[in-house]
């Protein structure tokens, strides 16, 4: 059996319905524990999002958040959108918006429990769900086991993804060598990566807000200037989603799994990398930190991803894979599915403009992704060596390596590299969903006291003793150095 037909059977096992009713009904058991923060505490979101400085240990709030949004933002952005479309029909786009919606509430568990259960190693905290499976569970070879898992997933497979989107679409529109493009992604992000967290949420904090507000811009305009189609992609969209559409109910089944892997593949709820930067965050309670990184899935999904589909399907700039062989919908025929979808899209606002522009966009969204691959990869290699002398040679190893794979994707083929990553993806997920829902008490203690010390007028600041959650020594520390008085 060749490499490629290997990870496509193991994705046939990791990406079984099995997961992507785990993924919805998790989103789903949070979201009504936590009585929707996702709808009742949007200002409080938007509000922590800028307050907070950063320290000598962590990195601001809004640091935090650029971290995991350049996470979350990126080609699964624009090539991912555009895949689900592809193999789901445009019913995929609304079990996105599903997933991003319930998932916010996966995601508020999952970046407490990491801000709770942090460990501040050689000056810097560091979190995430090895940490919180170890102290939170007790579960030794569990935390071990995700470690593992994760820096294979974000070190070896995940970086190919990012990569090769970026080379593939940067020779499409410029006709660069992908041995040249590579090169170039490569020295960049060896420059970030080799100067540390800080120099990565400084990176993370200017390049994401830019280039994912420009991105929307220019999604705005296309919408605009065709205002009149907006009501009939609203109806295909939802009438594919529950088989009402005839051309594409026969695929209602393709259309929820492809919505919710390439969903979680961009807005990664659930998943365990976004608590990763979560615990990197200075603040006073892991509430805030929970909500500002609920509130990241939103900017993800409903905005970033919500332009590519909008752009797609308003244009008509999309084909649809029949299962049982040729297509439901060929718009553009002989175009595979992926980045040129929406260079198409962009095209008829400006000919000739789509390719370059999405080359760009795709550079800076899959440069940021890799920076945050390297920071997971990095926080698990971490954790796996903090006992062990001379730790820090292991980091360099992991600097060197995700650099190598991140070059290797740049110029392997594009169908191997995104089956790599689902596998990567689709195994993090499981383990990590596994845990947070044996963490639910802890983890749904953190927004009842935050809600509790804010109703009696406080800046609520977080004592674990207080709630009888064990094994979050750290938070003594910081309380007595910072919030004592």
């Amino acid at each position: 059996m060749s490499l490629q037909g290997i990870v496509d059977f193991l994705n046939g096992i990791i990406w079984s319905n099995a997961l992507i009713y785990l993924c919805l009904l998790a989103g789903i058991y949070f979201s009504v524990l936590l009585k929707f923060p996702q709808v009742r505490l949007v200002k409080d979101m938007t509000n922590l999002l800028l307050k907070g400085e950063s320290s000598d240990s962590g990195v601001s709030s809004f640091q935090g958040f650029a971290m995991a949004l350049g996470g979350r933002v990126g080609t699964g952005n624009i090539a991912g959108v555009a895949t689900a479309i592809a193999m789901g029909g445009p019913g995929a786009v609304f079990w996105m918006w599903a997933i991003a919606f319930l998932g916010a509430g996966s995601a508020y568990i999952e970046a407490a429990l990491a801000q709770v259960y942090k460990e501040r190693i050689d000056g810097e905290y560091r979190g995430g769900p090895s940490y919180y499976i170890e102290k939170g569970l007790g579960i030794k070879w569990f935390a071990v086991l995700f470690s593992i898992s994760a820096v294979v997933a974000c070190g070896i497979f995940l970086p190919g993804v990012q990569s090769n989107s970026i080379s593939s679409a940067v020779q499409q529109a410029f006709g660069i060598s992908p041995m040249v493009s590579g090169a170039i992604v490569v020295a960049l992000l060896g420059f970030v990566v080799f100067g540390g967290t800080r120099r990565i949420g400084a990176t993370a904090q200017l390049i994401v807000p830019f280039m994912a507000g420009i991105y929307i811009v220019i999604a705005l305009i296309i919408i605009i200037l065709n205002i009149g189609e907006v009501p009939r992609v609203f109806a295909l969209i939802f009438s594919s989603a529950f088989g009402v559409q005839p051309v594409f109910g026969a695929i209602l089944g393709t259309a929820i799994q492809w919505g919710v892997k390439r969903g979680i593949y961009s807005n990664e709820a659930g998943q365990g990398t976004g608590p990763m930067a979560a615990a990197a965050a200075e603040v006073s309670h892991p509430a805030k930190q929970g909500l500002v990184q609920a509130f990241s899935v939103y900017v993800d999904t409903l905005f970033v991803c919500s332009a590519t589909a909008f752009m797609i399907l308003i244009t008509g700039m999309y084909n649809v894979v029949n299962p049982a062989g040729g297509f439901l919908a060929e718009n553009i025929p002989g175009v595979p599915y992926g980045p040129a979808f929406t260079q198409l899209a962009v095209d008829t606002l400006i000919p000739g403009f789509g390719q370059g522009f999405v080359a760009i966009a795709l550079f800076f969204f899959a440069f940021t992704t890799l920076m945050a691959y390297y920071y997971y990869s990095e926080t698990n290699v971490a954790y796996l060596t903090r006992h062990i002398g001379n730790h820090r040679m292991w980091i360099t190893v992991a600097r060197i390596g995700l650099l190598a794979m991140t070059y290797f994707g740049s110029v392997r083929t594009a169908d191997l590299a995104w089956a790599l990553g689902d596998v990567g993806v689709g195994l993090m997920a499981w383990l990590n969903i596994v845990a947070i829902i044996m963490l639910t008490k802890p983890g749904v203690a953190t927004l009842k006291d935050y809600e509790a010390q804010k109703a009696a007028g406080k800046d609520p600041v977080f004592e674990p003793e207080k709630l009888g959650i064990k094994n979050a020594d750290l938070w003594k520390e910081i309380v007595k150095e910072k919030y004592s008085n």
